[in-house]
């Protein structure tokens, strides 16, 4: 068949017959008249399609480069940080690690340096005199670190002031100089001058694990007077340290020596608890500024009113010397020092870090302790003995923890729980996963059972 197609002029008639050119055309020419634009555009769009891929894989290589370069930055960023908290964690660690050693050597060393002082000097009470007004010192040189590492500092009057809150809102005032500092200056004398009484009769080790009870005694006087959370595990931590003190008095038969020397070691830890609790009842918390300020306030009212007392003890011949220059102030000065760095410590851990590492601290004196006797004194310890230390330092460690820690305990163990229960659903997927997979190679369906 054949197509016929008749082309006007523009602006013509084209008349209904056959008028004008008439063309015919073949198959042919039709083809290629309507295959031209079709031919064009496929000698386009292979030039065009291959562009378009290149832009495509430019900018696709691009994306990867930019991802492969945040995920390597990333990568680097948490690597970064991961090192600097395990730096941090490390040097917490070793923070705590000192501030317990710390803790722990001082009062080994006070307890040795006055077992050495007893050799040639035999006077308890001056010797408590003596260290107690050191603790005028632990204000200034709180001031001093104040000065060497705040930003805004103050004056001195202006700091001073500033601590003496713990006293009231008006400050210290000489009422309140004689209202507050007096019983506690009473009993931290009366504590320091028993612990020394206790050291002419007994070990360093029995005394120093004797006094470890005073944590029980602060429960119970805490318990009874300021109504607190009762709690059985440090009930049957007060009483395993009665019972070790029982078996240390037993140690030597309820007689001579040891029976007095645990006497004053339970008087002592008794007067150091009541310190506890009533600083807590009529002070509350206080800072390191606050604690600084009352313990020089306590030095500063035992130089006044209790320097007297040795006076008496030395012209009735209780406590005397005969040549002036026979002290060994030498070792009345170690002492002296070390108990201060005792105290220092116990009120910068405390605000530092946490209060249990300055009981852990304490209790580790024991042990400390020990050690010196056994290999500088060639002490031989008896079963019973050994027995009642290792009750009371398990006792001291029971104390140590926290009022929720049966709530803690529980939530612990149902999340161990949880996590085996999860698990072990993971190692039953698992398993059934692989079984599928044998089965569908082996060309067998495996159908579980209802």
């Amino acid at each position: 068949s054949r197509s016929s197609v008749i082309q006007c002029k523009p602006g013509g008639n084209c008349p209904s017959r056959h008028r004008g050119m008439t063309r015919q055309l073949s198959p042919l020419s039709v083809a290629e008249d309507s295959a031209a634009p079709i031919l064009e555009l496929q000698n386009r769009s292979p030039s065009g399609i291959c562009r378009h891929s290149r832009v495509e894989r430019q900018s696709r290589s691009g994306e990867e480069g930019t991802q492969t370069h945040t995920e390597s930055s990333s990568q680097e960023a948490e690597g970064q940080t991961r090192c600097q908290s395990c730096t941090s964690t490390f040097l917490k660690l070793i923070w705590r690690f000192l501030i317990i050693l710390s803790v722990s050597s001082s009062w080994v060393g006070t307890t040795q340096f006055v077992k050495i002082t007893y050799e040639t000097f035999d006077c308890p009470f001056f010797m408590t005199w003596f260290s107690t007004n050191w603790n005028i010192m632990v204000f200034p040189i709180y001031y001093s670190g104040h000065l060497a590492t705040a930003q805004e500092k103050q004056s001195p009057i202006k700091k001073f002031r500033e601590c003496s809150r713990i006293f009231g809102e008006d400050g210290l005032t000489l009422k309140l100089f004689l209202k507050r500092t007096a019983p506690f200056s009473i009993l931290w004398t009366l504590t320091n001058y028993l612990y020394l009484l206790a050291l002419k009769k007994l070990t360093a080790t029995d005394v120093s694990a004797l006094f470890c009870c005073n944590k029980a005694f602060v429960f119970l006087l805490s318990w009874i007077v300021l109504k607190d959370r009762f709690m059985g595990a440090r009930i049957v931590a007060a009483i395993m340290a009665i019972t070790g003190i029982v078996m240390m008095a037993y140690a030597d038969g309820f007689q001579g020596d040891s029976i007095i020397g645990v006497a004053y070691a339970v008087g002592s830890a008794s007067t150091s608890a009541l310190y506890k609790v009533l600083f807590k009842m009529f002070l509350g918390s206080a800072n390191f500024g606050e604690a600084a300020h009352f313990v020089s306030t306590l030095g500063f009212f035992n130089l006044i009113f209790i320097s007297v007392t040795p006076i008496i003890l030395y012209f009735t011949k209780v406590e005397y010397w005969s040549p002036f220059s026979a002290v060994p102030w030498g070792y009345l000065c170690g002492v002296a020092s070390l108990w201060l760095a005792f105290n220092i410590l116990v009120n910068v851990g405390v605000v530092l870090t946490y209060p249990i590492l300055i009981s852990i601290g304490t209790v580790l004196s024991v042990p400390g302790n020990a050690a010196v006797d056994l290999l500088k004194h060639k002490m031989i310890f008896s079963v019973v003995r050994l027995g009642a230390t290792i009750i009371i330092c398990i006792g001291f460690l029971l104390m140590l923890l926290p009022e929720e820690w049966d709530e803690i305990t529980l939530r612990f163990i149902n999340s161990l729980k949880e996590k085996k229960s999860e698990d072990h659903a993971d190692d039953i997927t698992d398993s059934s996963v692989h079984t599928r997979s044998r089965s569908r190679a082996n060309g067998t369906v495996s159908i579980p059972l209802a």
